[in-house]
């Protein structure tokens, strides 16, 4: 069984950063696709960013592509997304994901097994 636990949520005022990490327990994951996804109060959950095991190939939501990149730490099984240029429409729960049969990320998020408990990102105008 995976546990996946993110970190790295809070406050921050509009413009400013937080990278997130996401961390696997039980099992590595290091050769597990991740993704990131977030869910606002009211709304559905949404894709963000998604990263490949072998971290060669990555996707992004195109309202954030430009602000936030995703990577994989070079040793564990961490993988971080890193958030610049924050604005308050990103103040979302923000829940990594992980699957092994996946060859390339997905923006699906049907597709993944295993998933976090979430973080809470608040970016104050």
């Amino acid at each position: 069984q995976v546990q996946l636990v993110e970190s790295g949520g809070g406050l921050v005022q509009a413009g400013g950063s937080l990278r997130l990490s996401c961390t696997a327990s039980g099992r590595t994951t290091r050769n597990y696709a991740t993704g990131w996804f977030r869910q606002a109060p009211g709304k559905e959950r949404e894709f963000v960013a998604a990263i490949s095991w072998s971290g060669d190939s990555t996707v992004f939501a195109d309202s954030v592509k430009g602000r936030f990149t995703i990577s994989r730490a070079s040793a564990g099984n961490a993988v971080y997304l890193q958030m610049n240029s924050l604005k308050p429409e990103d103040s979302a729960v923000y829940y990594c994901a992980a699957d092994p049969s996946l060859v390339a990320p997905s923006k699906e998020s049907g597709e993944y097994d295993y998933w976090g408990q979430g973080t809470q990102v608040t970016v104050s105008s």
